[in-house]
């Protein structure tokens, strides 16, 4: 026979042999909850990069595939993947945290801190490559920097969202 809890000494007190207790109820609420949000955080993270990808592609090959060529044509190479893919992933992760990820995070805050967000990285890329790079110009700058702003805001946007659809914030 197991004994009871010495300082409770009551019929269901933690200690007896077929007591789960409090415990285990909230060991479990706190599993699902902990799983609820690392759920939302991987569907936010895929629906944001799903949402990025293609908006920066379609813009970067073919809007403004011209306006760069003739602009920094002599310094483009052929895009290399591995580069191409940790961009893409970091710059992900760096929108949830900053931008989309918090609890407090709205639509509204992630227009906003996706723009900002998309502006300083970007403009620490444009600026530090107008320091170096002979033929990097203010207008490649300009363009890269707002688009930056632009497609980031959006994408921070639609993938928080899309995220709200799929997995609900807690």
């Amino acid at each position: 026979m197991c004994k009871a809890d010495a300082a409770t000494r009551v019929g269901f007190a933690r200690g007896h042999c077929n007591f789960a207790g409090p415990d285990a109820y909230y060991k479990g609420l706190a599993e699902k909850a902990l799983e609820a949000v690392v759920n939302r955080y991987v569907v936010l993270y895929l629906a944001t990069l799903i949402v990025l990808i293609p908006i920066d592609f379609l813009f970067l090959g073919v809007v403004a595939k011209g306006f760069f060529t003739s602009e920094v044509g002599d310094m483009l190479g052929e895009i290399r993947p591995l580069p191409a893919i940790l961009f893409y992933l970091l710059y992900v992760g760096g929108i949830l945290i900053f931008v989309s990820g918090p609890i407090s995070a709205t639509w509204q805050t992630t227009l906003l801190y996706g723009a900002l967000f998309g502006l300083f990285c970007y403009a620490t890329f444009d600026l530090t490559s107008l320091s170096l790079l002979k033929h990097w110009t203010w207008a490649v700058a300009a363009v890269d920097v707002t688009w930056g702003s632009l497609v980031t805001a959006l994408s921070s946007m639609l993938g928080f969202l899309i995220a709200n659809r799929i997995a609900p914030k807690l």
